[in-house]
């Protein structure tokens, strides 16, 4: 595919980290309150990811007609609560049916929660949650000048399988 997309005249562009961890041995218990997301309580989602990632797109619509989809049967939001019940993280899990890999996309901390390992927890808790919808492992990319991200996953017990680019056209 690679060769087939510099043919036709894309670039590489940046280049992403991709993760894994194995979900055969029980994720460590997560030290934090985190909600599974439900139709009534969405804001708390959507207040994250917006604190979280700049420019976010995510609205009441946008969620419902996600949550609507047929790959979101398979799928969980979940937030993450600081020890004040303040919403701090919140990611999105999917996992492709039981004995088969699940994939976190997006997980994004609140820009004020940042550096007190509500990350780590997070991706623990996507883990746990996948795991306890019988995944059999979880996958993650995250842009490799995001030296953060990779190592909150890294710190979640995630291993690294290193670096793929991305095409764009010019």
């Amino acid at each position: 595919m690679r060769r087939i997309l510099a043919e036709a005249g894309w670039t590489t562009d940046e280049p992403w980290t991709q993760l894994r961890r194995e979900l055969a041995d029980p994720v460590p218990p997560v030290p934090l309150r985190f909600d599974v997301v439900t139709p009534d309580r969405v804001e708390d989602r959507i207040g994250v990811e917006a604190a979280a990632f700049p420019g976010s797109s995510l609205t009441l619509k946008r969620w419902a007609a996600m949550a609507d989809g047929y790959a979101y049967r398979q799928a969980r939001c979940l937030v993450g609560y600081t020890e004040t019940g303040d919403a701090a993280e919140a990611t999105t899990v999917w996992s492709a049916g039981r004995g088969r890999p699940g994939l976190i996309e997006p997980l994004g901390v609140d820009s004020a929660h940042r550096g007190h390992g509500f990350g780590v927890a997070m991706a623990q808790a996507a883990a746990s949650t996948l795991r306890a919808m019988g995944a059999s492992s979880v996958t993650v990319a995250t842009p490799s000048s995001n030296t953060a991200a990779v190592a909150t996953y890294r710190a979640a017990g995630m291993d690294s399988l290193g670096e793929v680019t991305d095409f764009r056209r010019p």
